[in-house]
């Protein structure tokens, strides 16, 4: 007992000493540097396409480029595993400056990584190892962040405390953002996408160092400190957590009613909408980046205050609202980002709607994984890539068996040829000829090929995207604070890590790309909101029926 009476006043001595100030800039830098790092592969999706996915049709380079951005969402969940259980075992300090480390060096190395044309199948192969490393080291850092704030913050101030993470998470997204804009208006086009692209890469071992150095400086959580001291840590961490009944009822209950939700809805306000608005509405790169960027600073304080109000009255009225909410306005207001940002194009796809009238048992799912179908041995996969490749929205009108494909554009029908008994020369020809004819009567209609920037009103964009943007800091606000409190001081490291992850990593990583997949697909630019529309449901449904409110528990136990 004399040890752990010595060691207890040490703890409470390092809480009070440490500058709370610090303990919230230091944990939060992690955030700050796992969006920036996510954030850059989604920007440059296009650029990544070119030069590590060279080869195939654009469009599946580009659902491939979404795929290696995540792949590193799709290892999260096994980071959160092994340091999550280092961090209940260890400490936080520690694990999480291992994982800054791992994480950082990852994205630095993507600057100086050699493309396709220069070593081959290595490239892509180099890329996605990155992506893995870096997503197992995230794997670990939030959960540590989360933890190390939440064990240092006064009873009643958790989520005010805690909400900082988030904020810096849009710090990391508008500086990703910023720089990428900044370099695309000071570099011609070409000069961009042949090596500007790779310096936010580069950029990134300065925000390391600096992180580190700062983390340095940290003490050992006191919660952690006054358990080691006692003699209270997990031998086992994961085994508790995870092979327990009464806590892994929580970690599901925590995913399915709170963190499923908060992804879809977090990725529907930032990195969804700016491929939406490039891929769909064909507004030009520097301006989405523009737009999302300037929604998310003006919604950045609504983190602080919804993490400051969930101490007041709650997490889960806060959260729920939220899901249910995006449950019923994401279809009309996507519909109307479409109206803002091209609204040439909104007026021709209402005047002179396209469709493909087919026998859908020709027709190919349009995702090819493996990069190497050029879609061409149908009608109806050659009207089909051709739409999808230009992003037109088209619905599909059922034929006849054995009926050769037609586009219509309004009134106008586009007969779509037979490449049955062609050779490949030939079945080219028939291709590119079909693909003018196309064009002429998309061009008639008044599709345009990309957004007039005159016509883009930027002020309901960015209007559009705040309300994206107030739904996400509704549910991701208190959701630091609510995952620290739902589990006991010696397993939650591991128990809150891994249930983040799986949401952000598994459910909400993947929905730009099965998203787009979706569109792709079925022809419908709307689809891939059915997604999100889904499980924020889902999310509502249990978080309302079994999600338990933790605003007033004490963490220390």
């Amino acid at each position: 007992m004399a040890t752990d009476s010595e060691a207890l006043p040490a703890a409470d001595a390092a809480q009070k000493g440490q500058n709370e100030k610090l303990v919230i800039g230091a944990s939060s830098l992690g955030t700050v540097f796992e969006w920036y790092d996510f954030y850059l592969y989604g920007l440059l999706a296009s650029a990544l396409s070119h030069h590590f996915f060279s080869g195939v049709n654009e469009t599946t380079g580009f659902i491939l480029a979404l795929m290696a951005f995540a792949a590193g969402f799709a290892v999260r969940p096994f980071g959160a595993l092994v340091f999550g259980r280092v961090g209940d075992i260890v400490g936080r300090k520690n694990t999480f400056l291992v994982t800054m480390a791992i994480m950082g060096l990852s994205t630095f190395a993507v600057g100086f990584l050699p493309g396709y044309d220069t070593i081959g199948v290595a490239a892509p192969i180099i890329l996605m190892i990155l992506r893995l490393l870096q997503g197992l080291a995230i794997g670990g850092e939030y959960g540590g962040a989360a933890v190390y704030i939440a064990e240092h913050a006064p009873p009643g101030k958790r989520g005010f405390y805690t909400s900082f993470i988030q904020t810096t998470a849009m710090i990391g997204l508008i500086l990703a953002s910023t720089f990428v804009v900044s370099l695309r208006l000071f570099m011609d086009a070409d000069t961009f996408n042949d090596w500007g692209w790779r310096l936010p890469f580069i950029f990134s071992i300065v925000l390391l160092s600096v992180a580190l150095w700062i983390r340095l400086q940290l003490e050992e959580s006191p919660v952690f400190q006054r358990m080691k001291a006692a003699g209270e840590t997990s031998k086992a961490p994961l085994k508790e957590a995870f092979g327990e009944w009464r806590n892994l009822k929580i970690v599901l209950i925590a995913l399915f009613g709170a963190v499923a939700g908060q992804a879809v809805i977090g990725f529907a306000a930032h990195l969804y909408p700016l491929f939406y608005l490039e891929r769909i509405a064909r507004v030009d790169g520097a301006t989405a980046n523009f737009l999302v960027a300037a929604a998310l600073t003006i919604i950045i304080p609504s983190f602080v205050f919804f993490g400051w109000l969930s101490d007041k009255i709650g997490r889960k009225p806060i959260m729920m609202t939220a899901c249910v909410i995006a449950v019923f306005v994401y279809f009309p207001l996507y519909k109307a980002l479409v109206v803002a940002a091209n609204p040439a194009m909104a007026a021709a796809i209402e005047r002179a709607p396209v469709a493909v009238v087919v026998d859908g048992g020709e027709c190919s799912f349009q995702f090819d994984p493996i990069g190497k179908n050029s879609f061409d041995t149908t009608s109806c996969d050659i009207a089909k890539s051709y739409l999808a490749r230009n992003g037109i929205n088209y619905a599909n009108v059922e034929a006849p068996a054995g009926t050769r494909a037609s586009v219509r554009v309004g009134d106008r029908a586009v007969a779509v040829p037979d490449p049955a008994g062609l050779d490949k020369e030939a079945r080219a020809a028939a291709v590119a000829a079909f693909s003018a004819e196309a064009k002429a009567a998309l061009d008639a209609a008044g599709y345009p090929d990309k957004a007039d920037p005159a016509q883009v009103n930027k002020t309901k964009v960015i209007l559009i995207l705040c309300i994206f943007g107030l739904l996400a800091t509704m549910v991701y606000g208190p959701l630091a604070a609510l995952l620290v409190e739902l589990f006991p001081a010696r397993i939650r490291y591991s128990s809150l890590s891994l249930p983040y992850h799986i949401g952000n990593g598994w459910i909400g990583g993947f929905m730009p790309t099965i998203g787009f997949a979706m569109v792709a697909a079925t022809g419908n630019i709307y689809q891939g909101l059915w997604y999100a529309v889904v499980i924020a449901a889902v999310t509502a449904v249990v978080g309302i029926l079994f999600l338990p409110e933790t605003f007033r528990r004490d963490i220390e136990a």
